[in-house]
């Protein structure tokens, strides 16, 4: 766990992603939606709101969305993947938003004293200013914008969930990922629901089971959602190689 963000500017690009699917660029902007506990009253103003319901009013999905079949994790755990979500249009439209609009900054930890920068870049958005620490750094979210607002709307619609934070990864080719974890902050919801959505390039996702050692893998498609939830993060570590 402490060396996977100095690992994450050494990934092996090899078997990341299918050379015949057609995507806007080898980028991978992604959007992680999760509930942290102990906040109730979102800051963003009723104007922000109304502007994420007629964005997400003009969202135009798929005729017939992927729903879940069933659970990818055999035991200790529950994680559906829904596929394709957005229609081309509106997947390349959110692809160049999140590119061009979000606060990307390159992510930072202090692992045995020493400062790492990776290649890989983060944006932290949330309801209120929440804190977010890993490896000794902490980060204040930002306000919504309209955008995340509208994609969080149709997250929450699909997996009949809430949320109130986003953290927002910026991938720049198959050479960066990121190593084995769970995502066990003390500030997330206890067996909360953790949703991502994958723009851009198709990558491969992984998971592994704790004592086991049984992975699971597959493809994150470009407008594609994946929810993790229950207790996942107990028994299982994921990764993006």
């Amino acid at each position: 766990m402490k060396s996977s963000l100095k690992e994450a500017d050494r990934r092996d690009a090899s078997d990341t992603r299918r050379d015949d699917y057609p995507t806007p660029s080898c980028r991978q902007p992604g959007a992680r939606f999760s509930r942290r506990s102990g906040q109730a009253i979102p800051t963003f103003g009723t104007e922000q709101v109304m502007t994420a319901e007629k964005n997400y009013k003009q969202m135009k999905l798929l005729d017939e969305p992927a729903f879940p079949k069933k659970n990818l994790l055999k035991q200790d755990g529950t994680a559906h993947y829904y596929g394709r979500l957005l229609s081309g249009e509106k997947a390349d439209f959110y692809f160049k938003v999140l590119l061009d609009s979000m606060a990307w900054k390159n992510d930072e930890a202090v692992l045995f004293g020493r400062k790492i920068v990776t290649k890989r870049k983060v944006a932290w958005y949330g309801d209120q200013e929440f804190e977010y620490t890993y490896s000794n750094t902490t980060k204040k979210a930002l306000p919504w914008t309209k955008e995340l607002l509208a994609l969080k709307k149709i997250t929450e619609e699909i997996t009949k969930e809430t949320y109130n934070s986003c953290l927002l990864n910026l991938y720049h080719s198959g050479e960066e990922g990121m190593a084995w974890h769970s995502d066990g902050e003390k500030d997330l919801k206890k067996h909360g629901a953790i949703a991502s959505l994958s723009f851009g390039a198709e990558r491969k996702f992984s998971f592994k089971h704790k004592e086991s050692k049984e992975t699971v893998s597959l493809y994150l498609e470009h407008g594609s959602l994946l929810l993790m939830k229950g207790s996942t993060q107990d028994h299982w570590l994921h990764r993006l190689p």
